[in-house]
């Protein structure tokens, strides 16, 4: 049994630096959290009724809200598991270099809620103390716990607790090398694909069945319909965020879209800095547009379709000339209590 564990933790050593299919999965749950997280910060107009914001809205609430943070929430835990188990084979303390590494989130998360109420960074850094324990679980106790309550939770669609079995999923998935040696387990993933949206084209015809009728008319009756459909939302979305995954990560194992989505991948690497400049940018344009109150649904997409440009152009450059991303090289420093590398010409000593 000893000698089970020591293999098992090498095979996660010995993948030299980054997963990068997980940097294509944490870039393509940032582009999905955007389009959710305008519409409060500008405070965007409900739609009106028969109008094409109307669709627009159908379409966040059917196949984004609710899909892409849970990516992003599952994500953290794989890197959670993978970061201190890294650094105990590396002979650091792996448990302080993760508590400075959430005292950094913290106090970044209590920065970047000011300026966007209910962000994520400060729910994680929290979630991530209290989940610490759950390191040294066997991984099946991790699969099962997690998606036990996982399941619970979204029956009753409480949508901020999801977030604790979302990470216990992932540091299961960590422990379990899910994101390892992918080309061999293809098989697999077409099946759980595959599986995962015949669920989800059940789940959508579920919800969309709850869909309101006589949008934006105030009636009590469309109120409710509205609040079943998006309840229904909540509750469906780790299905449909698990397919979104299981594709992207097929699509991933040809050398073809894995140049055509190479930008997705700097994207994913930079997440944090990228992640705390969208709030940046929405602010901005906001501000420069007189867009506050005063933007409809379809107008929100434009202006995160321009941001996304920004951003892939920016991470794209940055990540040619230097080795982390701004904010990422600011978390390292205070995690590990040194000054690494920054550009990409200096020496590692």
């Amino acid at each position: 049994m000893g000698g089970g564990r020591s293999i098992s933790t090498k095979k996660v050593i010995n993948v030299n630096g980054r997963i990068d299919t997980l940097d294509y999965l944490r870039g393509f749950a940032l582009m999905g959290i955007i389009l959710v997280n305008i519409i409060p910060l500008l405070s965007v107009n409900l739609p009106s009724p028969s109008t094409k914001d109307v669709s627009y809205w159908m379409f966040l609430y059917l196949f984004v809200e609710g899909r892409f943070y849970t990516i992003f929430t599952f994500l953290f835990g794989v890197g959670f598991y993978i970061f201190i188990t890294r650094a105990n084979a590396k002979g650091k303390n792996g448990y302080v270099l993760f508590l400075r590494r959430m005292i950094a989130l913290l106090i970044m998360g209590l920065v970047h809620v000011r300026f966007h109420p209910g962000e994520a960074l400060m729910v994680y850094a929290i979630c991530g103390l209290l989940i610490l324990p759950f390191y040294k679980a066997h991984k099946v106790v991790n699969l099962v716990f997690g998606t036990a309550m996982l399941i619970v939770l979204t029956i009753f669609s409480f949508k901020l607790f999801m977030v604790i079995p979302l990470m216990l999923l992932g540091i299961a998935a960590g422990q379990f090398h899910l994101f390892e040696e992918l080309t061999k387990k293809r098989n697999k993933i077409i099946l759980f694909t595959s599986i995962m949206l015949g669920l989800s084209i059940l789940g959508l015809i579920y919800q969309y069945q709850y869909a309101p009728i006589a949008f934006g008319n105030g009636s009590e009756v469309d109120f409710l319909m509205t609040q079943r459909f998006l309840n229904i939302g909540i509750s469906i979305g780790p299905i449909i965020s698990a397919f979104y995954v299981g594709l992207l990560v097929l699509l991933l194992q040809s050398s073809f879209f894995q140049k055509v989505l190479s930008p997705l991948k700097s994207y994913g690497r930079m997440a944090l800095t990228n992640y705390i400049s969208q709030t940046a940018f929405i602010y901005l344009a906001g501000n420069m547009l007189n867009l506050f109150n005063n933007i409809t649904y379809i107008q929100s997409l434009y202006v995160c379709l321009t941001i996304y440009i920004i951003q892939l152009i920016f991470t794209t450059i940055w990540l040619h000339f230097f080795r982390f991303g701004p904010l990422e090289w600011i978390w390292r420093v205070v995690t590990y209590l040194e000054t690494p590398p920054l550009r990409k010409r200096d020496k590692i000593i």
